[in-house]
């Protein structure tokens, strides 16, 4: 349930760096409401597509999937690093409307098919690992907008960097058998 949570966290952190974003241009109790149900709504479906499939390949393949699934989790961070360094730091284009929330929501939520497959063939507990997943990444988010109505663009400078950090490290511990 650890390895879960960490990962969760990781997750969470592309939406709270977005939801900073959002928040710079300031928050509403409707803004706050369609990104719970949108953020939510990918959070938790895209995990669960990605771990039914990952449970469905670690049927067929055995314990090999498990090292599979560890390396998809150190290639996606590694892959939101190097996104993370190529970020310029600006905001860019901060959606406000709902067809933009969804698009966002949903681009966001990619990195989770992939994490979802991963600990699909891990053999984690499929719904908990969804449920824990969309909690955590909207939990964030809330808190994100918030940030970002009070800090600025100064708080989601790092926050790539980190999520790539421990989805690597997760990675690599469930690849030694740490996790």
């Amino acid at each position: 349930m650890l390895s879960i949570i960490l990962i969760a966290v990781a997750l969470g952190l592309s939406n709270f760096a977005a939801s900073i974003a959002i928040g710079l241009a300031g928050v509403d109790n409707r803004l706050r409401r369609e990104i719970t149900v949108i953020f939510g709504f990918f959070e938790a479906v895209m995990p669960l597509v990605g771990l039914l499939l990952g449970r469905r390949l670690a049927e067929s393949w055995g314990s090999s999937a498990s090292h599979l699934g560890a390396g998809l989790l150190v290639l996606v961070g590694a892959y939101t690093f190097v996104q993370a360094r190529r970020d310029t730091g600006s905001p860019g284009h901060v959606p406000r409307r709902r067809a933009g929330l969804v698009l966002t929501g949903a681009a966001l939520s990619v990195d989770n098919l992939v994490v979802g497959f991963a600990l699909g063939a891990y053999k984690v507990p499929v719904v908990a690992a969804a449920v824990v997943i969309a909690v955590v990444s909207v939990g964030m988010s809330l808190v994100g907008l918030e940030v970002g109505e009070r800090l600025g663009a100064s708080a989601e400078r790092f926050s790539g960097e980190l999520s790539a950090a421990v989805l690597i490290a997760v990675g690599m511990a469930i690849a030694v058998g740490v996790l």
